[in-house]
């Protein structure tokens, strides 16, 4: 869920679900290219996702078609919780801030704050606006020094 868009919906193969850490396996859900400068989101990509119940991100792991692996696209979220509905659905509030962390590990770019600013998060819930700096700063932590294989083993 993203406020005050719609709801991204798409469907996923749950991978792995211990209680704490679900992992969800999906193709490139977008309907077109999605060009950051960066890289490059498109048909035939496919996405390892891991998502947190007790954590405020999820570290997504972006692999071409052939299987290259092209980085980690990380979202700051509140922590992620699983309904009843549709068979199961993972939901996750997201909270504007970003991280892209490059395959090679060289770039790792902080993405969105002024959109975070702009979301008036700080005003309406400062502790959540705390928690999602705070998020961000570990996954920027974690891509500069050694990447996420703690998170994503």
């Amino acid at each position: 869920m993203k406020s005050p868009r719609p709801d991204v919906r798409y469907p996923a193969t749950v991978v792995e679900d211990d209680g704490t850490r679900v992992v969800v396996r999906a193709p490139w859900a977008g309907a077109a290219v999605r060009d950051f400068g960066f890289v490059r989101f498109e048909a035939g990509d496919v996405f390892t996702e891991y998502f947190w119940r007790d954590r405020w991100y999820a570290v997504k792991e972006v692999r071409a078609a052939d299987g290259t692996l092209k980085g980690w696209y990380c979202d700051v979220t509140r922590p992620a919780r699983v309904t009843d509905e549709d068979g199961g659905t993972l939901v996750v509030a997201d909270l504007d801030l970003d991280l892209w962390r490059s395959a090679d590990g060289r770039l790792v770019l902080r993405l969105d704050e002024d959109e975070f600013a702009a979301s008036g998060l700080a005003e309406r819930d400062p502790n959540a606006a705390e928690r999602a700096a705070a998020a961000l700063d570990e996954l920027e932590e974690l891509a500069r020094h050694g990447g996420f294989p703690g998170l994503t083993a």
